[in-house]
């Protein structure tokens, strides 16, 4: 297994790679080329270029005497355009022309040494939450899903919302560019069914998987976050079986699971499942996030630090679960709480400041040496 960071570049993240390369275990920065819209192509020199940046090291670092350096072996992530979900040409994109800058992308990712690229399947928005601050307890702050608000705000009302939260930083999923077209978007979804969008996957798949095969690329698709409908729009990326489904799409190794057990149990029948889901997909899984949620009796959740006991998610069965089976992919702790001076001077993006991600990933760490030492895995 390998631990991964992620970060959204240079002058677009409140973190460093100084500060990355400081977290004990951390062998992997997740990245993407964040300015680039779904459907545009990658060209190989900014791929290059990020890859250098992020593998190297500084003149000045050297002088202070750092050697230790990180890989780029993971992005997060190179986003699907709504033409492949919806079949057809929308936003100015047809299908076909984004598949073919679909592949043209990975094969770029595998010639730079990437080796998974995580994506996700979701119509019109990503990740959803209706509070990106939410006071928790101990006086830190956390990303909050309401379902009150949800149920009684339009998509509209919630694009203002996260613009209005996000502190000037990109939000992935939510980048202004693409819901410029929302009218259009939402009108094109307009009586898709799960079974459209199970076909459409497929022809997505049929075309990019060859040539992942071909780059010595993995693809890893992130549960829809959170796992059920949204305004209607149909997502199939949800349930235990919608990932079998989704798996059965296409026979390829290369085709598997970000398997992110936040998202996945966000739904509160799913959280006491997130362990057998890890033991029933271990062979598909390419990438993990791992965090932890509280759920409340009215339908809200809200995300908590990664211990096991702060909320209903097992991460330390989690952990067990992937060391029992051997896992060597990558993870990474996943949105963590705003601590200290990130609820006052020095606000990150939501969900990704430096101190609790750091914290949480010395806590999954600690969990799988814990396990592994005792577990059958192949590097025992």
């Amino acid at each position: 297994m390998k631990m991964g960071f992620r970060w959204y570049g240079e002058g677009n993240d409140t973190v460093t790679l100084d500060q990355i390369r400081q977290i004990p275990g951390v062998e992997t920065v997740v990245w993407s080329l964040h300015h680039k819209q779904a459907g545009e192509v990658w060209e190989q020199a900014e791929i290059d270029a990020e890859v250098a940046h992020i593998t190297g090291l500084s003149d000045e670092a050297r002088a202070r005497g750092v050697t230790r350096t990180l890989d780029a072996e993971v992005v997060e992530s190179v986003n699907v355009h709504e033409s492949i979900k919806l079949g057809r040409t929308v936003l100015g994109l047809g299908r076909d022309e984004a598949i073919e800058n679909y592949v043209t992308t990975v094969r770029r990712l595998g010639r730079a040494g990437v080796k998974v690229v995580c994506y996700n399947f979701m119509p019109v928005f990503d990740w959803l939450r209706t509070d990106l601050r939410r006071p928790l307890p101990d006086g830190s702050t956390a990303l909050y899903f309401e379902k009150a608000v949800v149920d009684r705000m339009t998509p509209e009302g919630l694009i203002a919302d996260m613009a209005t939260g996000s502190h000037g930083l990109t939000l992935p999923g939510w980048e202004p560019e693409r819901l410029a077209g929302f009218t259009e978007l939402n009108g094109a979804y307009e009586g898709v069914t799960h079974e459209d969008m199970y076909a459409n996957y497929r022809y997505f798949l049929d075309a990019v998987v060859p040539a992942c095969e071909e780059a010595g690329v993995k693809l890893g698709v992130h549960p829809d976050d959170p796992p059920f409908d949204v305004f209607g729009w149909p997502r199939v990326v949800s349930t235990p079986d919608d990932l079998q489904r989704v798996l059965d799409l296409h026979p390829s190794s290369h085709h598997g699971l970000t398997l992110c057990l936040g998202s996945f149990s966000a739904n509160p029948a799913q959280a006491p499942l997130a362990a057998d889901t890890v033991r029933r997909f271990s062979d598909r899984i390419h990438f993990t996030h791992v965090r932890n949620i509280r759920h409340f009796p009215n339908g809200d959740f809200s995300e908590v630090g990664h211990r096991a006991c702060e909320g209903d998610v097992d991460t330390v069965g989690i952990m067990r679960a992937y060391a029992e089976a051997g896992y060597e992919g990558y993870v990474r702790p996943d949105h963590g709480r705003h601590l200290w001076d990130e609820n006052t001077t020095n606000p990150p993006r939501p969900g990704y400041g430096l101190y609790d991600r750091a914290l949480g990933a010395q806590y999954l760490l600690g969990a799988w040496d814990a396990f592994r030492h005792g577990a059958p895995t192949r590097d025992a």
